[in-house]
């Protein structure tokens, strides 16, 4: 997902006034169609608008460091060649995308969005990988059995979930026992005052990035969506509380991101 600024609370989220077709609804990985929330069309219609320009608003946004956090999470997943991995949240497939190649063509990536744009564009950039596949799901409930995959990831798209800890716990379900659940997050920076500085300076960043990409009210639309930013603590809290065990955490960009990383446990 897209990395978007900091924002303690803002407006509810308000269903996208649009015409459901069958193409639009979430598919399991066999074909099969499943429900749709006003809330989760809300925020796929909004990452529909934005996919164009996700990944120039990526780089915008965080100063061109983005790639270098998802090496981090990439590092942090502890896969290797063969390796089955699942990365929820996956907009354009640019981590997922690193996975692969992590895993090679003997192993397995299941990239899921909830977006169809988002994951028409995530399958067009990673066509060339065999071992990558994208389908549209739900975070919430995602479209494999339990212990199918030796890690599970999530990038910047916790915090636009309407049910985080429904989400963790989905990630827990389908890693097997020893394997790892992996969430790059932006989270509020401390000390106090140090977030203060960062979170103005983004916000009055944020603006001009969705303007410069063409994608301004595309943009402000999905900011609207994101109503709370964790700390590093409520993260690790949320993990543990799903089960894991063993949550690390390391603070990315003097604590304005945060990777952390749990064990599912034997």
């Amino acid at each position: 997902m897209v990395y978007a600024p900091p924002s303690r609370d803002g407006p509810p989220i308000k269903p996208a006034e649009e015409e459901e077709s069958p193409g639009r609804h979430p598919r399991t990985a066999d074909g099969e169609t499943t429900s749709r929330s006003p809330g989760d069309a809300a925020i796929a219609s909004a990452f529909d608008q934005i996919a164009p320009v996700y990944d120039r608003l990526n780089r915008v946004l965080s100063l061109g460091r983005d790639g270098r956090w998802r090496r981090a999470a990439v590092e942090a997943s502890g896969i290797g060649p063969g390796d089955a991995v699942i990365d929820v949240a996956a907009g354009t497939g640019k981590l997922a995308g690193a996975l692969a190649d992590r895993v090679g063509p003997f192993g397995r990536v299941l990239a899921v969005d909830l977006s169809p744009g988002m994951v028409a564009r995530g399958a067009a950039a990673t066509s060339d990988l065999v071992q990558c596949e994208f389908v549209v799901g739900d975070a919430a409930l995602l479209p494999s059995e339990d212990d199918q995959f030796d890690a599970a990831t999530i990038a910047f798209g916790l915090r636009v979930l309407p049910d985080r800890a429904g989400a963790m716990r989905e990630l827990r379900r389908v890693v097997r026992p020893g394997g790892r659940v992996v969430c790059l997050e932006p989270t509020m920076p401390r000390p106090r005052w140090w977030g203060r500085i960062y979170e103005a300076s983004v916000h009055r960043l944020a603006p001009l990035a969705g303007t410069a990409t063409g994608r301004r009210d595309a943009y402000n639309r999905l900011h609207a969506l994101v109503t709370t930013v964790p700390d590093a603590n409520e993260l690790i809290e949320l993990m543990r509380a799903s089960g894991l065990v063993e949550v690390r955490h390391r603070g990315l960009w003097l604590g304005a991101v945060s990777l952390c990383v749990g064990t599912v446990p034997a």
